[in-house]
């Protein structure tokens, strides 16, 4: 099919199964389509009243066979139809846990702004290696947009005040189209982009000739001594520490239970009242909504979950301060 100008090419792991299970319900829908006409024309041309002397024809009393038939028939090529979808739905909505390549994109009118967990910066392109399971996680500064690679056949929308997850895996170096295919304003078809899929080596020399100005985590430790987040979590403890918090259950103060992914630290640095940790009080920790961008936003997530990392843990053995102190040193180097 990737020699058809209507198909673009499968550059991604997904992309067979997915256009299998597109071909098989077009071919179902085609046949079924092409049967019922048949039997329509067939009838009314095999059954039709000749004359006004033909005699009316003898009532059918049904057979429970043919009804049988062709109730159970279309239903388990339904049925087919939905527990592949759903099996495709789960495995494109399911992320890998582990070992995953997390990059992180802003939408917003007009433009993609990528950024590279090494601090790599990126407009309207992403680079991308092959045989590696990629994690996007999708934000939005303004309106609706939607992430399309229609070569991944990954297509997601990104909507404001909530993270988005997309996910997939490279299987073919090349370059292809990446568009907003939600209309997001006058310029919608200008917003659009390309992904560069490489192979490792050449991928690796790639983020090794980006310009940075520091890794998110750092430039995340920096922006959690900038807004004072130092002081409660980590001096005086008036908040809770964040120390092995990300991907675990927190206890609610009204008896919840809530994970520590993305949303949820989204949520409890922007509207912290709405999800008060058990043992600490209300009130205390400033709501940031609207001081904080996007971009800095995911940048003090990328950080909090850093501390999470049992490795860099050990290896560095530092409170955050000393993690933005040390990012602010790493930035200042020529």
């Amino acid at each position: 099919m990737g020699s058809l100008s209507l198909f673009p090419p499968r550059a991604s792991a997904m992309a067979g199964e997915l256009d299998a299970l597109y071909m098989f319900l077009v071919a179902v829908s085609t046949v079924m389509t092409l049967l019922i006409f048949f039997l329509v024309f067939f009838f009314a041309i095999k059954y039709r009243r000749r004359s006004d002397n033909d005699p009316l024809p003898k009532p059918i009393h049904g057979s429970i066979p043919l009804e049988i038939g062709w109730s159970v028939i279309p239903f388990l090529f339904m049925l087919v139809m939905f527990v592949w979808g759903t099996k495709m739905y789960y495995e494109e909505y399911t992320p890998p846990r582990k070992n995953t390549l997390d990059i992180y994109v802003t939408a917003k009118q007009w433009m993609w702004k990528v950024e590279h967990p090494g601090g790599q910066r990126e407009i309207n392109e992403l680079h991308v290696p092959t045989g590696r399971d990629v994690k996007v996680t999708l934000a939005s500064e303004d309106v609706i947009h939607s992430f399309f690679v229609p070569a991944f056949r990954v297509k997601h929308d990104v909507v404001p005040g909530h993270y988005e997850m997309v996910w997939f895996e490279p299987t073919l170096p090349g370059r292809y189209h990446l568009f907003c295919a939600e209309y997001c304003g006058t310029n919608h078809s200008k917003m659009r982009g390309w992904v560069t899929v490489m192979d490792p080596a050449a991928y690796q020399n790639w983020l090794a000739g980006g310009v940075t100005n520091g890794s998110m985590a750092e430039q995340g430790a920096a922006l959690f001594e900038q807004y004072g987040c130092l002081n409660c979590h980590v001096v005086d403890q008036k908040g809770p520490s964040l120390h092995n918090v990300f991907g675990h259950a927190v206890q609610l103060e009204d008896g919840r239970t809530a994970i520590a992914d993305e949303a949820y630290l989204r949520d409890s640095i922007l509207n912290p009242n709405s999800q008060i940790v058990a043992g600490y009080k209300p009130d205390v920790m400033p709501v940031f909504h609207g001081q904080i961008t996007e971009e800095g936003l995911l940048q003090l997530i990328v950080y909090i979950k850093s501390l999470s990392n049992t490795e860099t843990q050990s290896a560095a053995g530092m409170q955050p301060a000393a993690a933005g102190k040390q990012g602010a040193a790493k930035r200042s180097v020529p």
